[in-house]
């Protein structure tokens, strides 16, 4: 059986979980997210906290600890949010959100303009910055690598977008 799965998910104030043979719902004040549920996977409430269960069919325990961080995702999520922080390296790379579509130069000869999917928002503190926040941590996390991957950071100089965190060896260039 999944460590992970083993731990019980505690449910803060006002966050309601409610779910059926085939779905869970999680509802919260920064939104409702859904989440199919697995086989072989049954959800248990005792109190303030959910105990996810397996069944001892074969491959069930593989879906144990999906499902409980699945689970506990959901309802962090709905409770306080996720966030992705993007950075704009190089001379003339540039950020600006405007409604639900973040605007970039990135030294192409046309603008980009990326359109946000429902659930996420985008805003720009300053224009080399770009924050991403949403409710759905996969949703989040797959909109910052969208906009990434317009531009890369390059090995040689930086430049690039790049996540805050993320930490680019440089190469050394040619000698003669």
């Amino acid at each position: 059986m999944s460590r992970v799965g083993k731990l019980p998910v505690k449910l803060p104030a006002k966050v309601e979980v409610s779910w059926t043979d085939a779905e869970v719902t999680v509802n919260g004040p920064l939104g409702t997210l859904k989440q199919a549920l697995l086989p072989r996977v049954a959800l248990v409430r005792e109190g303030d906290e959910i105990t996810v269960t397996s069944s001892e069919a074969e491959g069930a325990g593989a879906m144990h600890g999906t499902m409980r961080a699945l689970l506990a995702n959901m309802v962090k999520g709905v409770s306080s949010g996720y966030e992705r922080k993007l950075l704009l390296v190089g001379v003339g790379y540039r950020a600006q959100a405007a409604g639900d579509t973040l605007n970039l130069t990135l030294g192409f000869s046309h603008p980009v303009a990326h359109k946000m999917p429902a659930g996420v928002k985008v805003e720009t503190p300053q224009q080399t910055e770009i924050l991403i926040k949403g409710a759905n941590k996969q949703q989040v996390g797959q909109v910052a690598a969208e906009i990434r991957a317009y531009r890369r950071p390059e090995p040689y100089k930086g430049k690039g977008i790049r996540y805050a965190d993320e930490v680019v060896t440089l190469k050394e260039t040619k000698k003669k």
